[in-house]
C-alpha cells in the first residue's frame, strides 16, 4: 500500500502582504528623510553654481589682462543681459555693448573676432554691490590692507595697456585708466538659493598688482 507524501501547507495568516499601518510607518520614513536630504542638496548645487561663476567671472578678468598686454589696448570688464540671462563681457571696441563680431587692429592687421563673454549660472548674478543690510556678509577685507578699502560692482574694472588693473572712469571724454589704482577690487557674485535658505556669495579678489582669487562666505567669514 502507497502512503502519499503530506503537502507542506503554509498557514494563510503567514502569507499575507504589509499591513496599512507598516506601510504608513515606511511613507513617514521617507518623507523624514527626504525632508532632511533635500534641502542640504539643493544648498549643495546653490555653492557649487555660485563658485563656479564666481570662478568663470575670475577667468573673463585674467583673459581681459592678457588681452589688454598682448594688444597694447586698454579694455574694461562690462555686465548685461543677453537673452534673458546677466552677461560679463570684455568690451574691445568700447562701445558698451557686447557683440559677437568685432574687428581690431592689432599691429597693423585687421583681426575679426567675438568679444570675450561669461553667463552667469542659474539664479547667480553680479551683485550691485558690496553686501549690506541685516543678515548679509561684511565687506571682504584684503590681508594687509592698510584701510583704503575696495572698489566694488559699482566701480568698472579695466585692465591697461601693461596688464594692470584700474579703475575704469567713463566720467571723463575720453574714459580714463590710471595706474597703479587708489584701491584694490572686489567685484561680489550672489544668488537667492530658492528652496535652500538665504542667499549665497561669493567675492572676485583683484589686487593692485592684477592677481586674482576666489573668496566664499560661509556664513560667519570669507574664506
Amino acid at each position: 500500500m502507497r502512503i502519499a507524501p503530506k503537502k507542506n501547507r503554509v498557514p494563510c495568516d503567514r502569507m499575507r502582504g504589509f499591513s496599512l499601518i507598516e506601510l504608513l510607518i515606511v511613507v513617514f520614513v521617507v518623507m523624514v528623510v527626504a525632508a532632511i536630504a533635500v534641502p542640504n542638496i539643493l544648498l549643495a548645487v546653490s555653492n557649487i553654481r555660485l563658485r563656479a561663476s564666481a570662478g568663470d567671472l575670475s577667468g573673463l578678468l585674467q583673459q581681459a589682462r592678457i588681452l589688454s598686454a598682448k594688444n597694447n589696448t586698454t579694455y574694461s570688464i562690462l555686465y548685461a543681459t543677453r537673452n534673458g540671462a546677466q552677461i560679463a563681457f570684455v568690451d574691445l571696441n568700447g562701445d558698451g555693448v557686447w557683440e559677437n563680431n568685432v574687428t581690431l587692429t592689432i599691429g597693423g592687421v585687421s583681426v575679426a573676432m567675438s568679444e570675450p563673454m561669461i553667463e552667469f549660472s542659474g539664479n547667480t548674478v553680479a551683485a550691485s554691490g558690496t553686501p549690506s543690510g541685516a543678515g548679509q556678509p561684511t565687506a571682504y577685507v584684503l590681508v594687509g590692507d592698510s584701510g583704503t578699502g575696495s572698489y566694488d560692482n559699482t566701480n568698472t574694472l579695466g585692465f591697461t595697456s601693461r596688464g594692470l588693473p584700474c579703475n575704469y572712469d567713463t566720467t571723463t571724454t575720453p574714459a580714463t585708466c590710471t595706474t597703479p589704482p587708489a584701491k584694490y577690487f572686489v567685484y561680489y557674485v550672489t544668488n537667492k538659493r530658492v528652496g535652500a535658505g538665504g542667499a549665497g556669495w561669493a567675492a572676485v579678489v583683484v589686487t593692485k598688482g592684477g592677481r586674482t582669487k576666489i573668496v566664499t562666505w560661509n556664513g560667519g567669514a570669507w574664506n
